[in-house]
């Protein structure tokens, strides 16, 4: 205690040096002291509480309430990576609060970091449920500014057998305390400068921002959060907690169950079915009282909901009318408290019914047996939950609390939620084509990667219902901004209540947009990562060895199971790449946060594309001024790399090139704005249900590895600085010009193959515009090295296109880069090797045409001044058809080769570049001598038909 007091007594030291010195005193003779301790249990104990103590960074403990009485609750805050016993994963901040009524938690990955506060019945273990949520929160919180943050604390003196409201009453007692004990060592913000809190030593920097959000059992707290804020002065105000009476109602809005339904609707559409115009049969978890459940059994007429089950019922309905089932949800889910035991009995169909889990026996009906493929007579309520789970239906839904599915490796000790022990089943069980994850927790990370390999289709609880974090993320960035239009007097407090509401449907659709990017990211991963195992094991690598992923605690596989999965032709599955996402995502938002890309004008413009159309036309200046601008403008951009351009994106750019991510973040840019890969995107995205999924995912590889190769070509060629500050008008119009006449630049196979892609997309259904920009995607990529070719020859982008395609036919350049680029990879090396050849050839190409454009003059075509060319080069050229022929009959085609071609390609372009230098040497020492010639003539001997200097025609 003396050295407790010694650190955070604020009225025990008139200076900090004078408190350093107390300190070093205290812990000297604590340590001496211990040397004297025989038991070594007791000297671990008393090293712990000092190491704990050490630990501390601020504490309440010497603040007084109102009547100058110490307060009867403490709040400690504490560093985790400090303290050596602390289990994986530590966050960066823990504040614990401790009263004889209540006890909590709060875990933060980051300063700036936001998760839901719970009110949690595991009054044994909250901090490792806490601690488990914080994990999720931290992947999930990809999407949005803040990191993951999670709180949770237990009631400890509700009365037996209480009453709903008493227990309310409590709750909501503790709950006020739990958020006075965060916001008592939390420092403040008065007119933009920080105010730290009053009685508090701290022993960190500043760290003012704190937000909570609604969690299980707390639903319904906002008010009383944000009241709680508005009593501290706390400058977030009512943004404080987010869904609040003036803020956005997660129920009302159904955030987070649409969310997760646009994840279910991607993995049907993937496999041929529109769940909104199909009828297909659904299990759930949940009721239609709670948020998650009910909102999302009410996202389609279609769905058969055959059964479902909460704490207290099984609903039963083996063959349902979709349309009268739907209505009768929605009588439910309006139903204040309603349960299952309030569904009109008369809809239920034969065989069906509402069953009590309290109930000693169920008897199984012909109807039940049928559609859930069960055999017995009599289930307990246990089992026959656990039958459900495992029934052959197309989607199971899970909008409840428990853990109800586990890996066969894991036992269910190892889950954690000993309440569903008794019902819980084994991921290779599970016949349902797909999962939807709008609860947390539903099922073990282990059980989703083994159900992913037993054929289902799922994401991870952390992508499924991610909207509802980025819901109130939205919601807390919009009031910091509105909140200081209204302390500038320029917005009242009703104005600022109707805007919000106004923008309800508009905030909705910023955040399913993220839901639909990312879920649509994660499935072209996954119909690509076969190909790429080798990349995605270095980006596995590359996170490790940077101290951003520990493989074991998110469940990544080890090496050896990758080469195992690899032979079985099997890659990453679904919820493993979803992890890794995440991961990759988290990693380049702080990255680029702390870069010069915030301050980029033209990159600065993302800072929109987080709020709603209406605060950047009313308020742009203030959008541009935001508190968070940096983070904002960091998160933004990251989500739109990754989702475009692919996970192993940065990854494969940062040990190829060796550049930083701010770098490649420049050259992303200015390749998306030239080639105008958003509106692409969006075209294809455009083609849902009208076109086969497979397509459009195919035709979106097609557009990230035109993004991937004109990032690094800019990247490579030092440009990227300029560029992403105001679009190069000259790489713009190659690329229009380059993508509007690609057909009368090919020739030969590359124009046949272009035709034949061309037709197949317009076949499919593809419009002619969007079918032309796919087919000549690949060839769209040489409009860069076709502008700076005219750029340093002054010539028109036409004519110099029309060299290069030529040159690239003549010499069968087409045919090399398409050999390189369909080459078996089998590591790392060669990898990074391919990629280089590929740059290799187009440097070349581009360099060859700069040698050509010398030949063009008004008198001769293009066509002869490449045959002039061609004449010009004989030996050099000779020896390369010779190579080029040697490799294509060669049975089996090998890096070597390529290499030595290059290398060949080299040659010839750097005599062409000398004989091109050569020749106009000789052409002005030509030039100069005819002129000096000329000069000394007699006017006699002058030749017929020679212009005099008055412009006169001479004669002999």
């Amino acid at each position: 205690m003396q050295l407790f007091k010694t650190r955070f007594d604020p009225h025990r030291f008139s200076s900090s040096k004078k408190r350093r010195d107390g300190e070093a005193t205290c812990e000297a003779n604590i340590l001496a002291a211990l040397d004297k301790v025989d038991n070594l249990n007791d000297d671990q104990l008393f090293r712990a509480y000092l190491e704990l103590i050490n630990a501390t960074l601020r504490s309440n403990y010497f603040q007084c309430d109102e009547h100058g009485e110490f307060k009867a609750y403490m709040a400690f805050k504490i560093s985790p990576t400090a303290v050596s016993a602390m289990p994986l994963p530590k966050p960066m901040f823990e504040i614990f609060v401790y009263a004889p009524w209540v006890e909590g938690v709060h875990l933060r990955g980051g300063k700036v970091a936001r998760g839901g506060l719970r009110w949690s019945d595991r009054i044994e273990d909250f901090r490792t449920e806490v601690l488990g949520l914080v994990k999720a929160q931290q992947v999930k919180n990809s999407v949005i500014v803040p990191v993951g943050a999670k709180g949770g604390f237990v009631a400890k003196c509700i009365p037996k057998n209480a009453s709903r409201d008493v227990l309310q009453k409590e709750g909501i007692r503790c709950y006020k305390t739990f958020i006075c004990a965060l916001l008592d060592i939390t420092d403040n913000l008065v007119e933009g400068k920080v105010q730290p809190p009053e009685n508090v030593v701290r022993r960190d920097e500043d760290d003012t921002y704190l937000v909570v959000a609604a969690d299980k059992g707390t639903a319904t707290f906002s008010d009383i959060a944000n009241a709680i804020s508005n009593d501290y002065n706390f400058w977030l105000g009512d943004a404080f907690a987010s869904g609040g009476s003036i803020g956005y109602d997660h129920k009302k809005m159904g955030i987070t169950a649409k969310g997760a339904w646009v994840s279910v609707q991607r993995l049907f559409r993937e496999k041929g079915i529109n769940v909104q115009t199909t009828d297909f049969n659904v299990i759930g978890i949940g009721d239609m009282s709670g948020d998650v459940f009910g909102n999302g059994m009410l996202l389609s007429e279609h769905i058969c909901l055959q059964a479902a089950f909460n704490h207290l019922h099984i609903f039963i309905d083996p063959k349902p009318n979709p349309g009268k089932s739907f209505k009768e949800r929605q009588r439910l889910f309006d139903l204040p408290r309603s349960s299952w035991a309030d569904y009109e009995a008369s809809l239920i169909s034969k065989g069906g019914g509402i069953f009590k889990r309290s109930a000693k026996v169920i008897d199984i009906s012909a109807q039940m047996k049928k559609t859930f493929l069960i055999n017995e007579d009599r289930l307990t309520p246990s089992q026959l939950i656990s039958a459900l789970l495992c029934a052959p239906v197309d989607l199971l839904w899970n909008g409840g609390i428990g853990t109800y599915v586990k890996a066969t490796s894991e036992s269910h000790a190892d889950v954690g939620d000993k309440a569903n022990d008794i019902l819980r089943v084994d991921a290779n069980k599970l016949r349902c084509k797909v999962i939807g994850e709008g609860g947390n927790l539903g099922i073990t990370q282990l059980a989703r990667v083994e159900y992913a390999l037993h054929g289902g289709a799922s994401n991870t609880d952390f992508i499924d219902n991610a909207a509802g974090v980025d819901c109130s993320d939205h919601e807390v960035n919009i009031k910091i901004l509105l909140n200081e239009v209204v302390c500038a007097g320029d917005m009242t407090e009703k104005q600022r209540r109707k805007i919000l509401e106004e923008m309800t449907e508009n905030v909705s659709s910023l955040v399913l947009a993220n839901n639909y990017r990312q879920t649509q990211a994660i499935s072209i991963a996954e119909s690509e990562v076969k190909k790429r195992m080798g990349e995605y094991r270095n980006l596995i690598h590359g996170l490790e060895k940077r101290g951003r992923l520990r493989r074991k605690l998110e469940f990544m596989p080890s090496d050896e199971t990758l080469d195992e999965r690899k032979a079985q032709g099997k890659g990453l599955m679904r919820p493993e790449l979803s992890v890794l996402i995440s991961y990759v995502k988290g990693e380049l938002k702080e990255a680029l946060v702390d870069s010069a890309i915030p301050d980029d004008a033209n990159i600065a413009k993302a800072v929109e594309t987080a709020f709603p159309s209406i605060l950047c036309q009313r308020y742009k200046s203030q959008v541009y001024q935001h508190r968070l601008r940096r983070e904002i403008i960091a998160t933004q951009v990251a989500n739109e790399m990754v989702n475009l351009m692919g996970i192993t994106f940065t990854e494969r750019l940062l040990q190829s090139l060796g550049n930083d991510f701010a770098s490649i973040t420049k050259a992303f840019i200015t390749a998306r704005d030239v080639f105008c890969l958003e509106d692409i995107w969006q075209s294809i995205e455009a083609l849902d249900h009208k076109v086969p999924a497979q397509l459009q995912m195919e035709m979106m590889s097609d557009v990230m590895r035109l993004g991937r190769r004109a990032t690094r070509w800019f990247v490579r060629n030092r440009r990227a600085g300029n560029e992403s500050e105001q679009k190069n008008s000259l790489f713009t119009v190659s690329a229009e010009v380059i993508q509007k006449k690609l057909g009368d630049f090919l020739h030969g196979e590359a124009r046949k193959q272009w035709q034949r892609k061309l037709k197949r997309l317009q076949g499919a259904g593809v419009p002619d515009g969007l079918a032309h920009t796919i087919a000549g995607s690949t060839h769209l990529y040489a409009s860069l090295g076709i502008a700076e070719a005219a750029g340093k020859a002054s010539a028109k982008v036409e004519d110099v296109a029309c060299i290069y395609f030529s040159i690239g036919e003549k010499l069968q350049l087409d045919w090399v880069n398409q050999q390189i680029s369909t080459m078996n990879i089998e590591n790392h090396w060669q990898a990074l090797a391919r990629e280089s050849f590929r740059d290799d050839v187009e440097w070349q190409q581009s360099s060859l045409t700069g040698s050509v454009l010398p030949f063009v003059s008004n008198n001769e075509g293009i066509k002869q001044a490449i045959d002039d060319w061609l004449h010009c080069q004989g030996e050099l050229l000779h020896r390369w058809y010779t190579m080029i022929a040697e490799i294509q009959q060669a049975q089996t085609q090998e890096f070597a080769m390529f290499s030595v071609a290059i290398r060949e390609l080299l040659d010839l372009a750097q005599n062409s570049h000398h004989c091109n230098t050569q020749r106009q040497k000789k052409q002005k020492i030509e030039k100069k001598t005819s002129a000096e010639d000329l000069s000394s003539m007699h006017p006699a001997a002058m030749p017929k038909n020679t212009v005099n200097r008055h412009g006169q025609s001479g004669s002999a």
